[in-house]
């Protein structure tokens, strides 16, 4: 027996909650691309935080696409959860990811375009990505010979959820180093907030639906990467309004000043800014 839902009040809720999520998480990424744009310079955002992100979103672009596009892959699905239990992926997850790739892409692009200071992608940030794409590798070739895709699959999951755990660190780092959040938009963390709390509410309706906690742990990735996003967006809301809120002049503009060198070169001096 094919798994269905049991609610059509509850399906209808399901895919308006994902579509509100996709939509708050695609918006996210602008007011970041938007801000780069204005002050043509990303001096503030972190090159470490987007290498991670990339990385991130393209092996849960490939989770995504597999799991909701590849028979083969769902019934390796069902035979490991059981026929009654729904493909914990849903065509809003899909999107956002090709999204999220895309955008995240093009911020890398602004990166090279606009001023970016002595700031550059760290030793350490080479070497993860390094590493994950390689044991990524590793396990392809693992997994070709017994086409075990699922396997697969959930290894880039597992990948990206822990990408998620540690990209927004070093952004996190760097606010506290500059005493600061000039550079990194509040407006994607609010949409993000969002997301998250949207995503992780709609494989509630799911859970209720189906009466099982299978959609939780049968795509950990999707449960982790909700609350990740919700415990980072919030230390960052709390460095932006409550430890380093921003200094603004007559006129309604951002004052900045850095107070840690080498984000800015001496010979820089302080510029102003809307945020």
């Amino acid at each position: 027996m094919s798994s269905s839902w049991n609610s059509v009040g509850l399906a209808v809720l399901y895919q308006v909650l994902g579509w509100v999520a996709f939509v708050a998480w695609s918006f996210s990424f602008y007011p970041q691309v938007l801000l780069n744009y204005k002050r043509k310079s990303v001096v503030g955002l972190n090159f470490d935080f987007l290498v991670l992100n990339l990385t991130k979103h393209s092996s849960y672009l490939i989770y995504n696409a597999a799991l909701f596009f590849s028979p083969f892959i769902q019934q390796q699905y069902h035979d490991k959860y059981g026929d009654k239990e729904m493909i914990p992926v849903a065509a809003n997850d899909v999107a956002f990811s090709l999204h999220a790739v895309a955008l995240t892409a093009f911020t890398v692009f602004q990166v090279f375009i606009y001023e970016r200071g002595t700031q550059k992608v760290s030793k350490v940030c080479i070497s993860i990505s390094a590493i994950v794409w390689t044991a990524a590798l590793v396990c392809l070739i693992i997994a070709w010979p017994k086409s075990d895709w699922l396997w697969l699959i959930d290894v880039l999951n597992s990948i990206q959820v822990g990408m998620t755990a540690i990209k927004y660190i070093p952004q996190a780092i760097m606010n506290f180093r500059r005493k600061s959040t000039i550079g990194w938009s509040v407006g994607n963390i609010l949409l993000d907030l969002t997301g998250g709390v949207l995503n992780f509410c709609q494989m509630g309706v799911q859970s209720i639906d189906q009466h099982t906690l299978v959609n939780f742990y049968g795509n950990i990735g999707k449960t982790l990467l909700s609350l990740e996003t919700v415990f980072f967006d919030v230390v960052f809301i709390i460095q932006h309004y409550v430890l380093y809120p921003v200094t603004k002049d007559d006129h309604g503009k951002a004052i900045i000043s850095e107070r840690v060198a080498p984000l800015i070169r001496p010979s820089d001096k302080p510029e102003e800014d809307t945020v």
